[in-house]
């Protein structure tokens, strides 16, 4: 035991010392800021829930099933999740950390260092999820006045829920390192993430659950509450928490500690399995891991005439940027994925039902295409953040290579966000058409879509690139997850306002616009005057969007990397 405390000790000194010795400013600032996130999302999933089983309790008779039925979808999605997330935390904690040859020369059994690993794994891998999830069963507990008693169950619940998945992941992945090497099986493991998810989305949608609340749908009313009221599996361990959960609530307290002790006797028993199972095969595959990665395509020689002339320290950077994105199988895999949710998005938009609402269809149609001009924004904001954002973190520890080339920093945050412009510009404008195409809108809002993409675009980019060289991290594992960071909140609520504020700004105008030609009244000089400050402003906006952004980038990147030396 003292072994694997030892092995726990230095995450733990480290969140201690960094909640500790905070920095002072930009400390309590970030301290403040994801407080403030945390709460609001936290009250608002809190009300939410309220009200969507407040609006269950007021239906006679079937309100009770579609609670528990939720509840039970509610468990059994978050059970997914931790396996999914297990996974893939435990091929990168087990196998791929930098610090494992450091940790396997200790006289230490290979067993007991599997078991520290586990454990980091297993909070890595749930602590959100739990966390974010917690509002929605603090809901149940509120609104079916359960006691004090069901919050401890919910607590160990879902405690035992998280050991029980990472327990089921762990055994997958040692078995599959074996047979191939995780630097391989990392990239196998993604493509088969993206895959599945892609699969289930298109899948959902296409049956469009939303017909489910059509009781039309639906033969005879008993088939529908047989239908839904269908228990799970008995053996699955997400029954058993939902069992616990569910016997707390109708204040049965012995069915509810037994079914939490049915959880936790198979999470010990899976806990004695995968250390059995650690113990012949682990160290084996730790050392399979030490190979070189493997990519699934093979690279040939890359050459871009377009780039001859440029001078030559331009063209390798340039170079180097376009080959180390194709290199990095799990930047440009997630294209796929992208494109899936491209087909969904514009799939949504053709099974829109605008002939059975009470709204004209040419005013809806037109309403849903400039509202569309937002909707695209934002997953232009969620792409950027993906790709863009973190560009800069991307170099890594090798920062020090474009410190010493002969080449400012503003050149090199321009090369990137040339880079990014041309296909973010094009994704966009292919959602732009297609949707307004789909919609049957006016030429009016056709022309408008395309001139506030090629606006917009160039500056949330700026914003992506800017804030990601504001807020680099060079030594993150895996830097895409900066978005998550403190600069990659700012960015979203930077964008997400910089957006805003060009929609706003254009409403009235267009709204006066599309009024004056369908009612064939006249555009008068006041609304003349309008719509060009309007459209001015907006211009004036997104060209200190795109400048802003930039230098500010540039001169705190500075400013960090002066401070490294």
């Amino acid at each position: 035991m003292k072994h694997i405390k030892a092995l726990l000790m230095p995450r733990f000194q480290a969140m201690y010392n960094q909640a500790r010795h905070p920095s002072k400013q930009k400390g309590s600032m970030k301290l403040v800021m994801l407080s403030s996130l945390g709460i609001l999302f936290w009250a608002g999933s809190f009300y939410i829930s309220i009200r969507v089983l407040k609006y269950f309790s007021n239906i006679e008779d079937l309100g009770n099933i579609l609670a528990w039925k939720l509840l039970s979808m509610v468990i059994i999605t978050i059970f997914s999740l931790l396996i999914f997330s297990s996974i893939l935390n435990s091929l990168s904690k087990l196998y791929l950390a930098r610090d494992l040859k450091l940790v396997h020369s200790m006289p230490v059994d290979s067993y007991k260092i599997f078991f520290a690993r586990w454990l980091e794994t297993t909070f890595d891998s749930s602590w959100m999820v739990i966390l974010y999830t917690l509002p929605i069963f603090v809901a149940y507990g509120w609104i079916h006045a359960s006691g004090i008693f069901f919050y401890p169950v919910m607590i160990m619940a879902l405690i035992f829920l998280a050991f029980a998945a990472s327990a089921l992941g762990a055994p997958v992945v040692m078995a599959a390192v074996v047979l191939v090497p995780a630097s391989r099986i990392r990239t196998i493991f993604i493509f088969l993430g993206l895959a599945l998810f892609i699969m289930i989305y298109i899948a959902l949608r296409v049956l469009r659950p939303e017909r489910m609340v059509d009781p039309e749908v639906f033969s005879a009313t008993l088939f529908y509450i047989k239908s839904i009221s269908t228990p799970s599996s008995p053996f699955l361990p997400s029954t058993w928490c939902y069992d616990a959960m569910m016997a707390a609530l109708k204040g049965s307290a012995w069915s509810s500690c037994f079914h939490l002790v049915l959880a936790m006797s198979f999470t010990v028993f899976m806990g004695f399995v995968i250390l059995f199972v650690a113990e012949k095969i682990y160290f084996e595959g730790v050392s399979r891991a030490q190979t070189s990665a493997a990519r699934l395509f093979t690279e040939r020689r890359l050459e871009f005439p377009v780039l001859r002339k440029l001078s030559g320290p331009l063209r390798a950077l340039v170079n180097k940027e376009i080959k180390s994105f194709f290199r990095d199988q799990t930047q440009w895999s997630q294209l796929f994925l992208i494109a899936a949710l491209i087909a969904i998005y514009l799939y949504n938009f053709k099974v829109l039902p605008l002939e059975s609402s009470p709204i004209r269809t040419i005013y809806l149609q037109n309403i849903l295409s400039f509202l569309n001009m937002g909707l695209a924004f934002f997953v232009l904001t969620a792409i950027t953040g993906r790709f863009a954002f973190p560009a800069v973190s991307m170099e890594g520890e090798a920062i020090w290579l474009i410190r010493s080339a002969p080449i400012s920093l503003g050149n090199y945050l321009w090369i990137k966000y040339t880079i990014y412009l041309v296909p973010l510009f094009i994704m966009t404008l292919i959602l732009m058409v297609s949707t307004n195409l789909l919609l049957h809108a006016a030429p009016f809002m056709m022309v408008l879509s395309c001139i506030n993409t090629l606006l917009v675009v160039p500056g949330v980019l700026s914003l992506g690139i800017g804030f990601g060289a504001a807020f680099p991290d060079f030594k993150s594992e895996n830097p895409s997850q900066t978005i998550t960071g403190y600069g990659g909140i700012l960015f979203m609520i930077s964008s997400a306002a910089f957006i805003g504020i060009v929609i706003v700004l254009q409403a009235w105008p267009v709204y006066r616009i599309l009024y004056s030609q369908f009612k064939s009244r006249p555009f008068t000089s006041m609304d003349m005057a309008w719509t060009t400050i309007s459209f001015g402003l907006s211009f004036l906006i997104c060209l200190a969007a795109v400048l802003a952004p930039m230098r500010y980038g540039e001169k705190k990147l500075r400013q960090t990397l002066f401070e490294m030396d």
